[in-house]
């Protein structure tokens, strides 16, 4: 079995090729960075190369800058839509057999503060939701020509693989620079924000349950557990036997960009799939030393 995976020099990407060369999967990753084979997604002779010469059974589109600003339009639009369109296009001129999974996000969906499942209607609140929406549609456009193209709507997930300005990582690092007698001061916006805390390898996972099987094409992929920035402050700062409290500023007159961000996973825990890292262990993972 060979697979492609577009974005692989990313979070996700990383965890997904070690997944899938761990189950003797012959993986070709593929990224504009890093020591991958070089191609950008957006870039329709990039994509055709490499989905011509490999002829993938599995190929897997993650590549994407997770910014929402308004001033990531053309990024987005390029990344993840264009992107979409040349992988779609491909695989149907060269690999037309292929599985083809599609990432979508919990931020394309409207949030009214409950729990979101597939049958939540989307809303284009960004520049980044208006090309998943779009994505997602170009996917169910090749699945009615008989290719199977998968989507899996990703909720929040991390990693010590995170981007050091990512929220997660930015808490853990802090902690760990002030226990080891660093002068580190933190601002933070509004630390009641609820979102999931999935451990990035577990998602990896539930993407494989989902593209491995022939009769779900689409699946919200979370844990459906919450927890609010604030209890992952005190997780990590408890650990090196810190009070955050002493730490931290928050920001006056911070709006966030909502409060509270959760999956209803029924459809992808049908499928057999269980996150297994918690939030107390995934913060353990975390605050410990890095390679």
């Amino acid at each position: 079995m060979k697979a492609v995976v577009f974005g692989s020099n990313g979070q996700d990407g990383t965890y997904l090729v070690e997944l899938l060369r761990s189950k003797g999967t012959e993986t070709v990753g593929v990224s504009r960075s890093g020591a991958w084979h070089p191609g950008n997604v957006a870039r329709l002779t990039d994509v055709e190369a490499v989905l011509r010469d490999v002829r993938p059974d599995y190929i897997f589109h993650l590549a994407a800058s997770s910014t929402t600003r308004h001033d990531a339009l053309f990024e987005n639009h390029e990344t993840i839509s264009t992107g979409t369109l040349n992988v779609l296009e491909c695989a149907r001129k060269h690999c037309p057999g292929a599985r083809v999974f599609i990432a979508g996000s919990g931020v394309q969906f409207h949030n009214s503060g409950k729990p979101i499942d597939e049958a939540t209607p989307f809303e284009a609140t960004s520049p980044y939701a208006v090309a998943r929406i779009q994505s997602v549609f170009a996917a169910r456009y090749y699945r009615s020509l008989g290719m199977r193209t998968y989507v899996g709507y990703l909720f929040h997930h991390e990693s010590p693989r995170r981007k050091p300005t990512h929220l997660s990582r930015m808490i853990a690092t802090a902690a760990q620079r002030i226990a080891s007698g660093a002068r580190h001061e933190l601002s933070l916006g509004d630390i009641s924000v609820v979102k999931e805390w999935t451990f990035a390898g577990d998602t990896m996972r539930a993407i494989l349950c989902l593209v491995e099987q022939d009769n779900v094409f689409e699946a919200v992929i979370g844990s459906g557990e919450g927890h609010s920035v604030q209890e992952w402050l005190n997780c990590c700062f408890a650990l090196v036997g810190l009070s955050w409290q002493d730490h931290v500023q928050i920001k006056e007159c911070f709006q966030a960009e909502y409060k509270y961000l959760l999956s209803c996973p029924t459809r992808i825990m049908s499928l057999g799939w269980r996150p297994e890292v918690d939030f107390a262990a995934l913060a353990e993972m975390m605050m410990a030393p890095q390679e």
